[in-house]
């Protein structure tokens, strides 16, 4: 829990794609692979990665809406 009391993503995204693009480049990790982020917080996501023949980067997975609602500025 974020010390404001509200609960933490517990799979990101960007940070997925930013340590894919380097763990793909030093060849720690295949084209394709599946990581785990999240159990410690007892909310366990599973990231699929994936990167293409041009060398991009893709990420995806389930998600699921926790809050909705609208923002007036």
């Amino acid at each position: 829990v974020a010390p404001v009391g509200v609960d933490e993503d517990p799979v990101t995204g960007s940070l997925n794609a930013s340590l894919a693009q380097w763990l793909i480049a030093e060849g720690h990790l295949g084209e394709r692979y599946v990581a785990g982020q999240g159990r410690c917080l007892g909310r366990d996501g599973r990231v699929h990665v994936a990167r293409d023949a041009q060398g991009q980067v893709w990420i995806g997975g389930d998600s699921v809406t926790c809050v909705e609602g609208h923002v007036h500025l």
